[in-house]
């Protein structure tokens, strides 16, 4: 088992919870149950897997829920695609968020492949 609060992709997704937050508040008020509702469910979603799977007895069942949580990133980057094409972000925090969940995207990944070896 692992300590989810100590893990550095924990934290970091946790940081991209409270920015998807943040810009979603700026949203239209019609995408409230469709885009805004969406982003930060994906948003949470990377943590909250990353800390489930760490709650599980076997290296074989945290990498699937680190499967999940990467899911949940590529969705999140998508939706993030979208906000932009919609212009209801910037092309500046565009570019911000986009490395934020590309790192996010990495260090998962990076984190499945050592948890293999």
């Amino acid at each position: 088992m692992h300590n989810f609060k100590k893990m550095k992709i924990w934290k970091e997704s946790m940081d991209l919870v409270s920015e998807s937050y943040k810009i979603t508040r700026s949203f239209p008020d019609f995408e409230k149950f469709g885009l805004t509702s969406q982003m930060n469910r994906c948003a949470i979603s990377i943590p909250s897997n990353i800390a489930e799977g760490s709650s599980k007895s076997s290296d074989k069942h945290f990498r699937n829920y680190l499967e999940i949580s990467l899911g949940s990133a590529f969705e999140w980057e998508t939706q993030l695609i979208i906000a932009l094409n919609e212009q209801y972000i910037s092309k500046e925090i565009f570019e911000k968020l986009e490395h934020k969940i590309r790192q996010v995207q990495k260090m998962i990944s990076s984190f499945q492949f050592n948890l293999d070896t």
